[in-house]
């Protein structure tokens, strides 16, 4: 045996990556625009390693240029859930397919926030919110 074919034969047993069916239904599970879906995301977030040979892309610039928490409403998770599903939908080549229901995952995950609040603080978080959803249907590409 080469070398070349041992240190491969090496690489290939030490990496392994996930079937892409199952990464796509990973996926699919974690960018449903319910409270559910929001959840495990939120948890396998914290724990990124556990999901390496899925390859996730992970990465965020939160809200792009808008404030993460405009007036305390925290929209900065809703912005992370967001990205996670626009950049791994984009890497596989079906965001086209998918961009509708990530954003109104987005939006979801918006009104959930402003549900946290007290009632006379609901309408200015709802507001800011559409401003938000809105911006991300007008601007976002697929």
């Amino acid at each position: 045996m080469s070398w070349l074919a041992a240190v491969t034969g090496f690489v290939m047993a030490t990496t392994s990556v996930v079937p892409a069916d199952q990464r796509d239904a990973l996926l699919l599970s974690w960018t449903q625009p319910t409270a559910a879906s929001t959840a495990a995301w939120a948890e396998a977030r914290k724990d990124r390693a556990k999901w390496a040979d899925y390859r996730f892309d992970w990465t965020s610039d939160a809200c792009s240029h808008a404030p993460e928490k405009p007036f305390g409403f925290r929209f900065g998770p809703a912005c992370r859930h967001h990205d996670f599903g626009y950049r791994n939908y984009r890497a596989a080549g079906t965001l086209g397919k998918h961009r509708k229901r990530l954003d109104e995952t987005f939006r979801a995950d918006l009104r959930r926030e402003c549900d946290r609040h007290r009632l006379i603080a609901q309408p200015a978080c709802n507001a800011l919110a559409f401003t938000y959803f809105e911006t991300v249907r007008l601007t976002g590409k697929p």
